[in-house]
């Protein structure tokens, strides 16, 4: 009988996971049986994708809020520290900030505006339109803030960030000013050392202060990124990827784990005969139309995949065909004719209009978001993924 189904993404349900916990027997089992309770099978380049939540908890990879402080103070000299461009989050900085305020005796907290880096907005181009301000050259005090705009409180939380992340900074022991502004050298008319805790734009903000005379410039990634008495690190992204796990201590993204995913590899080719991919996947890179926000706090999608992940789709366009190369064909014949375009079409479909509107974004990037949509963040108990069909087309 035809196929009637194509890509199905299925979350698969497994033990809270601890420190120690054998992942790939964990990952092989909970697929095996959920394969067999459900009444499926698993195929070839079927994707089985573990977040990188429960990837961390198994390595152990935490530290405590005295460890970034350590770290801070030993890097950034425990004086006045400019901290800039951060992500406005609970989960995400909130726990950070508490560390890096514990290592200095001054916070220069220098947030963008009208949003963070990842859409999270402190207010609307509508009220800078009409305050007359221009985010891309003014820079504006605490005061002049609260003068134009008031009390801004975030769309989705509830809570007033400016006020949040001043109060954090107050508690653990600094001094707070706050400042808003967009350039990155400006951090630099109040002091010399900066700590930029910008995500994807990093390493343009790093140079640019470094060229501008900053005196010591770290990035999230360079804090942890290596283990401070005892603690977890993460040697390519140090505090980036970070999760509150709890009010003094982080999760940390997860150290590599290249191996990991081969050996799931391997077993599932032991057990089952098929040749399975395997990604551990982090934040999706969609964007929420509501709330303008882009859903990639973490550095990368997936910080380990296997080798058959690489690359980008290579696909045509069905309607494409349909509406002009097989415009007169219906039934049968154009099921036929497009088939026979798929079955002939070449290995590279870059610049073949036919091709256009196929998504050529990473293979990674695209199944770590169907991924992170399906797993949720809540309570759905579901950290592994099992995606099939997803490399099939309408041939198969």
């Amino acid at each position: 009988m035809e196929r009637k189904v194509g890509t199905v993404s299925r979350g698969i349900r497994c033990p809270i996971i601890r420190e120690g916990d054998n992942l790939v027997d964990i990952a092989v089992t909970s697929v095996i049986e959920a394969a067999e309770s459900e009444g499926f099978e698993l195929r070839d380049r079927d994707v089985v994708a573990l977040t990188e939540s429960i990837v961390a908890r198994a390595q152990g990879n935490y530290a405590k809020v005295e460890d970034i402080a350590a770290d801070v103070k030993n890097k950034l000299g425990g004086e006045t520290i400019g901290v800039i461009f951060p992500i406005l989050s609970r989960n995400r900085f909130a726990i950070c900030l508490k560390g890096i305020a514990m290592g200095a005796k001054k916070i220069v907290l220098m947030l963008s505006y009208p949003s963070d880096e990842v859409g999270n907005s402190l207010l609307t181009y509508d009220q800078l339109d009409e305050a007359g301000i221009n985010p891309y050259s003014d820079v504006l005090t605490l005061e002049k803030y609260r003068e134009l705009f008031g009390e801004n409180k975030h769309e989705f939380t509830g809570v007033d960030y400016v006020a949040y992340y001043s109060e954090i900074i107050k508690e653990a022991g600094a001094e707070v000013e706050i400042i808003f502004a967009n350039q990155p050298k400006t951090i630099l008319e109040y002091t010399d050392c900066v700590l930029t805790c910008d995500i994807h734009t990093r390493a343009r903000t790093k140079r640019i202060l470094k060229a501008a005379g900053a005196k010591v410039v770290c990035g999230l990634d360079d804090i942890l990124n290596a283990s401070v008495n005892g603690s977890g690190c993460n040697e390519a992204y140090g505090l980036l990827g970070s999760n509150k796990s709890t009010e003094d201590t982080i999760k940390l993204f997860p150290r590599e784990c290249n191996s990991l995913v081969n050996e799931i590899q391997a077993e599932f080719l032991n057990k089952t005969g098929k040749h399975i991919e395997v990604m551990v996947y982090g934040d999706g890179a969609f964007k929420d139309p509501q709330g303008k926000i882009w859903e990639l706090a973490d550095p990368v999608v997936s910080p380990a995949h296997t080798d058959g992940l690489i690359g980008t789709p290579n696909e045509l366009k069905l309607k494409y065909l349909a509406d002009n190369d097989f415009k007169g064909l219906s039934g049968a014949e154009l099921k036929e004719a497009i088939s026979n375009s798929i079955k002939a079409k070449a290995g590279n479909l870059v610049g073949n209009m036919a091709s256009q509107g196929t998504t050529p974004r990473q293979l990674t990037d695209l199944i770590g978001s169907l991924c992170d949509l399906t797993s949720g963040s809540g309570d759905k108990g579901t950290p592994i993924i099992l995606v099939q069909g997803y490399f099939d087309n309408y041939t198969d």
